[in-house]
């Protein structure tokens, strides 16, 4: 259905929480798990794309934030998608691929949707904040990390997996995409215990349900 928009997600318990927000009969959203990483998000959504035609992609999932920027429990919505670790190591520092001529680390998001649905996740007095979104392929865990990645990118609002897959596939067919995640710990040092993973889900349902009535 080319009117269907297409929501991927990394884990199964991340595609219930949506189907509970949206209802698990809604027509006009197809739900895929395309697993943990940038590479199986990419190549999952470019399958589905090219078996089925949509009108948007949007990643979804939970992530962790950075602390003063993105609160546990609170929601993010990428205005930029970033792949964070795709270039070289140079002896003045990190270089990303475009900067060395050898391509793109970056992917705008629809303005136009992004707009819309932050609006209707601060009428229905959502905690929300835009920003860039980083895709990396390990999980952040140590403080010296975390400063650098503040460091290189003072808009950076959250961390995930899987965006820039899911977004470079869409950009390859020629779709919109959003980047749209619930926070459930804050990057840096590994502490488990207190990661808010079951509130994250809940707040992932809900905006879930707030995306299906704007959408």
């Amino acid at each position: 259905m080319v009117n269907q928009v297409l929501i991927v997600v990394s884990v199964e318990a991340e595609k219930e929480a949506v189907l509970r927000g949206i209802g698990k009969n809604n027509e006009m959203f197809n739900v895929v798990v395309a697993g943990v990483g940038v590479a199986a998000a990419a190549a999952t959504t470019a399958i589905t794309l090219s078996s089925q035609p949509h009108r948007l992609v949007i990643n979804a999932g939970i992530a962790g934030g950075f602390i003063g920027r993105a609160d546990v429990g609170s929601l993010v919505v990428a205005n930029e998608i970033i792949c964070a670790d795709l270039g070289t190591e140079t002896n003045e520092g990190f270089l990303p691929l475009d900067q060395i001529g050898l391509g793109a680390t970056a992917v705008k998001v629809d303005e136009v949707v992004k707009n819309k649905i932050i609006t209707a996740f601060k009428q229905a007095n959502r905690k929300v904040v835009a920003g860039q979104i980083l895709t990396l392929s390990k999980v952040t865990g140590t403080k010296e990390t975390t400063d650098q990645l503040m460091n290189r990118f003072p808009d950076a609002v959250a961390e995930g997996m899987e965006g820039f897959g899911v977004a470079t596939a869409a950009l390859k067919c020629g779709i919109p995409v959003l980047e749209i995640r619930s926070i459930s710990n804050t990057i840096g040092p590994r502490d488990r215990e207190s990661w808010k993973i079951k509130e994250a889900l809940i707040e992932l349902e809900e905006a879930s349900k707030i995306i299906s009535e704007v959408l």
